[in-house]
């Protein structure tokens, strides 16, 4: 008959925590390929706009532009035809669109900060609850860390709702639980388990919205062409310049023949 101290006696929640630590094991394997899938779909498409915008996107706001203006000459020089006037302020929208488009970052218009009631009383919560300072954890410290500057991205954006999940996100998050052994950490295996649940839930939402873009179906088409043995880029380009030098010359020629007048 066996000793009582050679018994081996498994409580409930120690099986519902391994159980659990399995169940993070495999989401967490299947959130970093996710995740790796996600990365190279964002980068391979912010590559191809680069490319696209430096090979095409210039040279076809470069091409509305000079259309713009032989339009604009050509409606300067006959006040009274309404056919000519209206076509002129349709190149002048379609070039300023194109620009518009072509346009960096940097030329985007700087918005006033200006904080309403609510966003500052958030911002407030956010602090008493998360700054790092509170902490003697390094740990939990840093994560604090990270989601204070998350807290501050979107206060400085005017993002209540940003604001309210850095808030959120803390309150469910497993740093936040206290305590040792076996209760404390089945919380926290528990709520890494939601994480990676809500992370995969954004995964999916943010790959169908890529794969859906414009961006992502105009990569398809050049990547088709690709296979068949063509370079559509160059293409494009090359048709694209044609067709601006023939612009240059046609409102050069409108432009000595006015002064001739």
């Amino acid at each position: 008959m066996p000793n009582q101290s050679d018994i081996q006696i498994t409580r409930p929640e120690d099986r519902e925590l391994e159980t659990k630590r399995g169940e993070l094991a495999a989401l967490e394997a299947n959130l970093a390929e996710r995740e790796l899938q996600l990365a190279s779909l964002r980068a391979e498409l912010s590559s191809f706009e680069r490319k696209y915008l430096a090979e095409v996107g210039l040279r076809y706001a470069e091409l509305d532009e000079l259309k713009a203006q032989l339009a604009e000459r050509l409606a300067a020089e006959h006040p009274g035809d309404l056919r000519l006037q209206e076509s002129a302020r349709q190149a002048r929208a379609r070039a300023d669109e194109t620009r518009t488009t072509a346009a960096t970052d940097g030329d985007r218009e700087h918005k006033i900060f200006s904080p309403t009631p609510e966003l500052k009383r958030l911002y407030r919560e956010v602090a008493k609850r998360i700054h790092p300072d509170l902490t003697s954890d390094d740990a939990d410290r840093v994560k604090r860390q990270e989601l204070m500057a998350e807290a501050n991205r979107a206060y400085e954006l005017g993002d209540e709702a940003a604001l309210s999940r850095v808030f959120a996100a803390y309150e469910c998050s497993p740093e936040s639980v206290s305590g040792q052994g076996t209760p404390a950490e089945l919380i926290r295996t528990i709520r890494r388990i939601s994480q990676a649940r809500h992370r995969l839930t954004e995964i999916d939402a943010e790959s169908k919205k890529l794969l859906h873009s414009d961006s992502h179906q105009l990569r398809m088409r050049f990547d088709e062409v690709a296979r068949s043995g063509h370079d559509l880029f160059s293409q494009l380009a090359a048709r694209i310049e044609f067709e601006i030098a023939r612009a240059k010359q046609n409102l050069a020629r409108r432009v000595v023949e006015s002064s001739s007048r």
